[in-house]
Formats: C-alpha cells, structure tokens, sequence
C-alpha cells in the first residue's frame, strides 16, 4: 500500500472516520484508535516480519526513559538522606556512572541494530564477502532510520532532563509508530507530537479541506515531477563513462535537484496532509531550500527535522565537550578570537555531515558527499570575515536584491555539485562526471540527449515536457510566494468556489496526465528505505 494509491486514500478515510467516531464516546482514548491503525498500516506497508522491530525499539528507548527517571528520583533521595557534602557528591557521581550505563546499553541496542541491518550487507559486499549487498538476504525495515532516530531523541531528552519519560508503553508505542511519519519523516520531538496524539482531536471541515489541498499539491510534486524524470534521469547515469559529455551531465544533475525535491518534499506534503486531516501538525520537513542563500541556509531548509536532530544530539554535545573547548581556547589564544569561535563549530560541522553521509548509505560516494557538505560549510566559516569584506567592496549592501539573487544562484551550483556524490552510485564515477563537466562540457550534444529523453518517441505525441515543465513552474511558483510570507492554502481557499476548483481540477489534471509519461511505473519514494 503507497501513499498515492487508492488502497491508502481508503485506509486513511476509514480511520479517520473510526478516529473521530470513537472519539465522540471515548474522548481523550480515541489514541487507541490510531495506535491500531498505525500498526495496521506498518504491517501493510512493511510487512508482519519487520512490525516486531519497531515494537523492540519503543520498549527498549520507553524502558530505559523509565530507568533514567527512577534513577533520578532515588539519587534525590539519597542525597537528601546524606549526612553531609562529600557524601552528597559521591552519590551523584554514582548514580550519574548508572544513567550512563542505561543510556549507552540503549543506544547499543537501537543504534546496533540499525548500523547491522543498513550497513552489514554493504560492509560484507565491499570487504568482497558477498556478490552483492542484497545477496546476504537482510532486509532493511521500512523507515527503520527515521522512527530509531525519534526514539533515540525522546531517550536523550530523558538523559538531558528535557521530558519526562512516559510510563505507558502503549502511548509511546504510538510516539513511535505514528503512521503518517514512519516512511521517510519528518523525525518528530515528544514534546510537540505527544500532546496532539495522546489528547482529544475533533473533525473539521476547514482543516480537511486544506489537508486535502497539500495532499494533492504533494501527489502533483511526486507524479508530475518526480516520477516523470526518475526513469529519464536513470537513463542518464546508467552507463557512465569517460566520453560522457559534461553537457549531458549537468543535464542529469539539474534534473535529478529538481526529482529529488518534488519526490521527498511531495512525499512530506502526502503525510502532513494526512496526519492534519486527523488534527494531528507536524512540523513541516522543507522550507523551500533552492532559495537558500548559504549552504548552511540550504541545511537549515532541507530536511528540516535531521538536521534539528544533529544539531541538538551530535553538534552541540561534540562541540561543547573538553577537547573541542581546549581546541577554542587555543586557537583563540594563538589564531586569534574568530578562529578560537569557529574551529570547533567547523570540526562539529564535518562530524555532522560525515554521519549525514553514512546515514543516506555505507558506499564511498556517500561518504564524499557527506564530507564535501562539511567541509564547505566549515570553510564558509573560517573565511566569513573574508567574504564580509568582500561583500562590502562589490556594495551588496547597497543592492540587497540583486546580491540575494546571486546568493542563491551560487548556492544552487554548489548544492548541486554536490549532488554529483549523491545521485552518481560510484565515487570514480562522481570523479569522472566532474571531470568531464569542466573539461568536456560539448554543448551540441545536449540537444539529442533532450530529445531522445522527452520528445514525441519518448513520452508520445503531446511530449512528457509539457507536464514536467508545468509541474515545476506550479513548485517555483508556489515555494516565490511562500518565501515572501504568505499561505498559499489560505490564499487559494479564501476565494471563490471557481478558483478553488480550478486548482483541484489542475492538481487533478496533472497527477493523472503524468501516468502516460513515467518510465517503468510509479515507484516509491526515495527516502522510504532509510
């Protein structure tokens, strides 16, 4: 069962009407509904097998969040039981050796598990093991990466005193597999999502209308978009080489930023849509991240909830320990007070991107591009008071819209090559590409690559063109209005019965004229074996 199928679109209705009909008897209890329909759809989508696994997860992350709380209320006692100081102080320390100890068998379970079932078969393939990483037969849970990165985070807010642990494992169990967030995000806090689950929710007719809205506008992004260039984009890369022209390259990598966004941002929308309908707000994945101005920016608006997780449990816990403190002071002292402030955000950083890396896969072209985000990010810090000055010289003070475009314009070419390591499926093969992008570039031949790819003998007499190029316009158009602050779901639904069913009709439209011009089928979303 995908999200853009029928089978999903009546699943979602027959809970939600259950939902809100339980919820009319039951109140508060109606979260019992969508813990039996989330687990339901886990067991549609990935199948009974692998349901155990996330069960495993939440009771090993909801048991230690209860050991940690435990601890805590005994250690209190104790010390207030302690006859003096030093007594005081070493039962503190005790008891902060046995919150360790929890916190890391935790982490050892969920982490350990989710390292052998991503990364083993790669591991053993690379090392020569194995033919090939799926001839070992593990299979990789669905949205293993996304539900253990939100439990690991519920347990670390234990750890850190943020939330209190939930002493109902059903409730949590819920946190966990909440359905609309378990394919591929947004990683979810407790503190925002366990009020809205564990707490009574009514139906609303203005509400559906504007899930329904962002469901199709989301569908639009993945038919239209996504799935319309994935096949042309594989013919693309399929078989690369050392005569492959930059030109046709290039090509590739821009249509691969644009399937890339329209696939997991479209994916985003569905779930947002869905989890809304039932009145439940997730916090939204994508802030329209090509309008970026920085690649730091860009992270900040590109899968929103990971790189909130990174910052908050792997930056600032690494950038803040001893040795990166002692590295600050001493380059402060020796380099001078920028480089003290930076140069530990800028080894965080590299941590932060390498891990970013390894998460998306174990492959070597992974890791470069994990490591070409960290490290330009870390060099843009190093030498900000160079560009400061820069910028002061050319006047883009003076000119601050013209200056933006620019901006954004060099973040797009640096994200994008960028791209090279992550859609390119073999690290000699990104060097290759690159290589020939600078060296290579023939232009001419571009043009039968673009018509082989999208004229009538490929996509039939109207020309799949015409519904990628509408479906992007429709994205651009939608993300310029956002990024100057308004709510296009408000603006469409405040007018007229006319407007509003034009712009049903043309989501309609669009989602269904895309069928005709997707190689090889639909396909699933690309971040759902994560």
């Amino acid at each position: 069962m995908e999200l853009y199928s029928l089978n999903f679109v009546l699943f979602l209705a027959a809970l939600a009407v259950t939902y809100f009909g339980v919820g009319r008897i039951l109140g508060r209890g109606q979260w019992v509904v969508l813990l039996a329909g989330s687990l339901c759809f886990y067991c549609l989508m990935g199948g009974l097998p692998t349901l155990w696994l996330v069960i495993a997860t939440a009771a090993v992350t909801w048991a230690a969040g209860l050991a940690l709380a435990r601890l805590d209320a005994e250690c209190r006692d104790r010390r207030k039981a302690a006859p003096d100081r030093a007594a005081k102080k070493e039962i503190k320390a005790r008891f902060a050796r046995l919150r360790r100890v929890v916190l890391l068998a935790a982490l050892a379970c969920c982490l350990g598990a989710l390292g052998y079932l991503k990364y083993w078969n790669v591991i053993l393939w690379q090392a020569g093991a194995a033919p090939s990483p799926s001839s070992l037969g593990l299979v990789l849970p669905l949205g293993i990466s996304f539900y253990t990165f939100q439990a690991v985070g519920y347990l670390l807010d234990c750890y850190n005193g943020r939330v209190e642990a939930e002493r109902s494992l059903p409730r949590y169990l819920l946190f966990v597999s909440y359905f609309p967030q378990l394919i591929q995000g947004p990683i979810n806090r407790w503190a925002d999502l366990a009020p809205q689950l564990l707490g009574r929710n009514r139906a609303d007719w203005d509400r559906a209308r504007r899930a329904l809205l962002l469901f199709l506008f989301g569908a639009m992004k993945k038919y239209a978009v996504a799935n319309v260039l994935s096949g042309r984009i594989d013919a693309i890369f399929s078989s690369v080489d050392a005569g492959m022209p930059g030109s046709v390259v290039v090509l590739g990598i821009l249509l691969y930023s644009a399937q890339q966004y329209a696939d997991f941002s479209g994916g985003i929308d569905m779930v947002l849509a869905a989890s809304e309908l039932l009145g439940v707000r997730m916090a939204p994945n994508f802030k329209r991240p090509y309008f970026a101005v920085s690649l730091a920016d860009f992270w900040r608006r590109w899968h929103v909830s990971l790189g909130a997780w990174m910052r908050d449990y792997v930056f600032y816990p690494f950038a803040l320990t001893r040795p990166m403190k002692a590295l600050g002071r001493w380059s402060g002292e020796r380099l001078g007070r920028h480089l003290g402030r930076t140069l530990p955000a800028c080894c965080a950083n590299v941590l932060v991107f390498l891990i970013v890396g390894v998460w998306h896969g174990a492959e070597v072209h992974y890791v470069a591009w994990g490591l070409y985000n960290g490290l330009v990010i870390a060099a843009a810090d190093l030498f900000s008071p160079a560009f400061a000055r820069m910028r002061t010289t050319l006047g883009a003070d003076s000119h601050p819209r013209l200056w933006r475009v620019w901006a954004t314009l060099r973040t797009f070419l640096v994200v994008n090559l960028g791209w090279y390591f992550d859609r390119i499926y073999d690290f000699g093969n990104s060097l290759t590409c690159l290589r020939a992008t600078f060296l290579n570039f023939a232009p001419q031949l571009m043009k039968p690559t673009l018509a082989e790819l999208f004229g009538p003998k490929a996509a039939g007499p109207l020309g799949v063109s015409y519904i990628a190029i509408i479906g992007c316009v429709a994205i651009f158009a939608v993300s310029l209005v956002e990024e100057r602050g308004h709510d296009v779901r408000e603006l469409v639904l405040s007018r007229g019965l006319l407007v509003r069913t034009c712009a049903y009709v043309a989501l309609l439209f669009l989602i269904a004229s895309s069928y005709a011009f997707s190689i090889g089928g639909a396909g699933g979303f690309m971040y759902a074996n994560f």
